[in-house]
């Protein structure tokens, strides 16, 4: 991640992102330290015992990573990811903050953690981007 691109800009591009947008999921920062994204907790994100369903955090991390793999303009994609769930959550959104650990000329590792409003550390996520490089 190396150059600065607009908010504004970044949310209109990942509006188009059906999936993560249609579970709430907005972007509230993006730079080259780091991608901030937040999703409110509806009734359509609980799963049958009255808890956040893993899917949801799953899809609020995956989102911010998108963005943080894809912030410099090369296309990415991710080989691979993975996550753990610490704690359920008592607030009332998530917050997921994706940060490169490492940019490679093909390959980027990155960590995203999830928090909820009440500071409570949610889950975390690793992932792997292959960056299509011309």
């Amino acid at each position: 991640m190396n150059q600065e691109r607009n908010l504004a800009e970044i949310q209109k591009e990942y509006a188009g992102d059906h999936f993560a947008t249609n579970a709430a999921c907005v972007v509230t920062y993006a730079g080259s330290d780091k991608v901030v994204c937040e999703m409110p907790i509806g009734p359509g994100h609980l799963n049958a015992h009255g808890a956040v369903m893993g899917g949801a955090i799953f899809t609020l991390a995956d989102f911010a990573f998108a963005i943080a793999c894809n912030y410099a303009g090369v296309p990415s994609v991710a080989v691979e990811c993975n996550i753990r769930y610490y704690a359920a959550t008592k607030g009332t959104k998530l917050i997921a903050t994706a940060k490169a650990d490492r940019e490679g000329r093909t390959l980027g590792h990155y960590t995203v953690e999830i928090i909820d409003d009440l500071g409570k550390k949610i889950a975390g996520y690793t992932a792997v981007a292959f960056h299509h490089n011309q």
